[in-house]
């Protein structure tokens, strides 16, 4: 509104139109950190875990579909699935899930943390017996 005023009057309107242009590279520079960054991340994240697939590895793909996989290609997985070994081919960006990594993860992170405890529990016995003998 003020653009409008000033221009029918004749004046210069540069420090609000300067404004106006800041306010939208602002906007995109947000709009950049908040949206466009972590999805690139997460895209980083899942064709390294695609990438990583390996002979033996539990998947689930993203039509919902478990099993293992018995051959791996450059584009293309073969899985085994059901009790009956049925082999079906697979294209790789239709990995959703590498079970087995997901199961080796949580496994690591539950030994860090029975490590740990383990350490902690070690220091409290140092603890006592520090006390124990000062007594």
């Amino acid at each position: 509104m003020n653009f409008i005023l000033a221009t029918a009057s004749g004046t210069s309107a540069t420090g609000g139109s300067m404004s106006m242009i800041l306010m939208i590279v602002a906007m995109f520079a947000i709009m950049y950190f908040i949206m466009i960054r972590p999805q690139k991340k997460r895209q980083k994240e899942e064709e390294a875990m695609r990438n990583a697939v390996d002979v033996g590895d539990e998947i689930t793909t993203i039509g919902g579909i478990c099993g293992r996989v018995v051959t791996v290609k450059e584009n293309h997985l073969i899985i085994e699935t059901g009790a009956d070994r049925n082999k079906m081919q697979i294209t790789k960006w239709a990995v959703q899930a590498n079970n087995t990594a997901n199961e080796r993860l949580a496994a690591e992170r539950q030994a860090a943390k029975e490590a740990q405890e383990k350490a902690l529990a070690e220091k409290k016995a140092a603890k006592s017996k520090k006390k124990s003998k000062e007594d």
